[in-house]
């Protein structure tokens, strides 16, 4: 299948359908008019109120009768929809609703939604209202009517969940789903509460356009209203997708492991550890969009913070009449027009007119620049040794951890002529081998970048060029370095290092950068390769 989204794609035709069939089956029928319901959301409304009710008299397990349903459309039309309507055209309007409208006059009703996966539709019968026998004071056989499964579906995807608990029911879905290892629902899930985030993310972004358009148009309601939201998508759910994601990884690791070491992998296994895949890949993507709403959190607070004291400061802005204060003043002295320019200069941003200053003229004048990099010269030569002391000690320092990063590398390759960084990841030596990220990091890429180095080419080229010694890094001098100052190296002509394809990304936890934070680095699973005297140890 060429796009992973339309999976499962009849089932949500499916949904779509019911909803179809429902708005086909009332538009096309002209009997609304003759209850005086004409407009299509008049229509709609009622007949979604009637699906409601049924659904109340099914879930208390009570009766529901052609009556019931008659007196319950009588109600609502007294109090609230005030047509002309009696009892009795209350009650045929009741079952024009749920014999002609649901149930498409006892004729089945199909959808057909399309399988990507089968190249084929798949026909999807729906059904909203069922009916059955009941028996009124024991004596009076009576139709009653209950909502089936589609019905339910429909209804409760309408508005059973509120918005503060919609993200709660789909992390209880999804959890309960990977506790029976049901991996393919899983994906759905996560998918689900990854949208949510998402819509969540676009009505905080939606929210900071509006105020700042305009806060007056932002009531307080709608702020308390996101800010809840915001709250309960950050309030712990970091942490648990996170644990989510440690395991998730775990159960994957596990059939990586037994699909090399034991045995090969069924095709359903396959298929699990392919859904396991996905939903890493998703819950990486969920604790990004969670702390993309974080920080938008923090930002939607600071925009209307400020521009409610914005347009508080604007409340004490000094107002004046244009007519009382400048046109009456004008016409009783209209010679002040001459001076009309001091009034409007500021609202061009006109500059003051200079004066000429003779007694400046008399200066000895100095150049500006000269001056200003004399002052700047003495604010160095103040303690300037130390400082020039104290950087020289952290270059060294610095360089120092290259060496010993390089070093250990070199020297595990010269102990069995090759190695690579997965072997190197089950040794006991990771700090000695990463001081810290950025080291680690710069050195294989030189030496991915440098690919082979030969000794002796380094050391005529070295021969030909007096310089002093390196500020910074430099791979080619390092390397000559430790071979000729190393005795286990003695005899290295040659450094090779290469990819190994096919191989599984080497992943090292808890490396510090040199931040001190703790980092996850996964790369690509390289060997380095020692030759002495064109054969290798």
């Amino acid at each position: 299948m060429q796009y992973e989204f339309l999976r499962q794609f009849p089932r949500r035709m499916k949904h779509v359908g019911m909803y179809a069939l429902l708005i086909a089956n009332s538009i096309q029928k002209t009997t609304w008019k003759q209850y005086g319901f004409v407009k299509a959301d008049e229509q709609i409304n009622l007949l979604f109120a009637v699906l409601l009710y049924i659904m109340e008299q099914s879930l208390k397990a009570e009766a529901c009768t052609m009556d019931d349903i008659g007196a319950c459309i009588d109600n609502m039309n007294g109090q609230h929809f005030k047509k002309k309507l009696t009892y009795d055209e209350c009650r045929q309007l009741g079952d024009f609703i749920v014999n002609v409208v649901l149930s498409n006059e006892g004729k089945a009703m199909y959808f057909d939604g399309f399988d990507f996966e089968q190249n084929a539709y798949h026909i999807m019968h729906v059904s909203y209202v069922a009916n059955k026998i009941v028996y009124v004071d024991h004596e009076l056989r009576r139709t009653s009517y209950y909502l089936t499964d589609d019905g339910y579906n429909l209804l409760l995807s309408t508005l059973e969940i509120e918005n503060n608990m919609k993200l709660t029911v789909h992390e209880m879905i999804f959890q309960m789903h990977l506790e029976k290892q049901s991996y393919d629902k899983a994906v759905d899930e996560i998918k689900n509460i990854f949208n949510m985030l998402r819509i969540q993310l676009q009505k905080i972004q939606e929210a900071v356009g509006r105020i700042r358009r305009n806060a007056l148009n932002y009531s307080v309601k709608d702020y308390e209203e996101i800010l809840l939201e915001n709250l309960d998508a950050i309030s712990d759910t970091k942490r648990k997708f996170q644990d989510y994601r440690e395991m998730v990884k775990g159960r994957a690791r596990e059939l990586e492991e037994e699909n090399i070491n034991v045995r090969r992998l069924s095709k359903k296994e396959e298929e699990k550890l392919a859904h396991l895949r996905e939903i890493e890949q998703y819950l990486n993507r969920t604790i990004d969009e969670h702390q993309r709403i974080l920080n938008s959190h923090f930002d939607l607070k600071e925009v209307y913070t400020k521009e409610l004291e914005a347009l508080a400061q604007m409340s004490l802005i000094k107002r004046f009449s244009l007519r009382t204060e400048l046109y009456d003043k004008l016409l009783s002295r209209p010679e002040s027009l001459g001076d009309l320019d001091y009034f409007l200069r500021p609202l061009f941003n006109r500059d003051i007119e200079k004066s000429y200053n003779i007694n400046k003229s008399m200066e000895l004048q100095r150049p500006v620049r000269k001056k200003e990099e004399a002052d700047f010269a003495e604010e160095l030569d103040f303690d300037g040794e130390e400082w020039q002391k104290e950087q020289e000690r952290r270059r060294r320092e610095k360089l120092g951890r290259y060496e010993a990063c390089l070093g250990y590398l070199l020297g595990q390759a010269c102990e069995k002529g090759e190695i690579s960084l997965g072997e190197l990841r089950e040794k006991s030596g990771t700090e000695r081998l990463i001081p810290n990220v950025e080291v680690f990091k710069e050195i294989m890429v030189e030496l991915i970048k440098c690919q082979a180095m030969d000794m002796a080419a380094l050391k005529k080229e070295r021969s030909e060029f007096i310089q002093d010694g390196p500020a910074e890094f430099q791979l080619h001098e390092m390397a000559l370095r430790l071979v000729e100052e190393n005795p286990r190296m003695a005899g290295v002509t040659r450094i090779e290092t290469y990819r190994l394809p096919g191989r599984e990304p080497v992943v090292f936890e808890n490396v510090v950068n040199e931040k001190g934070e703790k980092k996850s680095i996964r790369c690509s699973d390289v060997a380095v390769r020692v030759i002495r005297d064109g054969t290798s140890f």
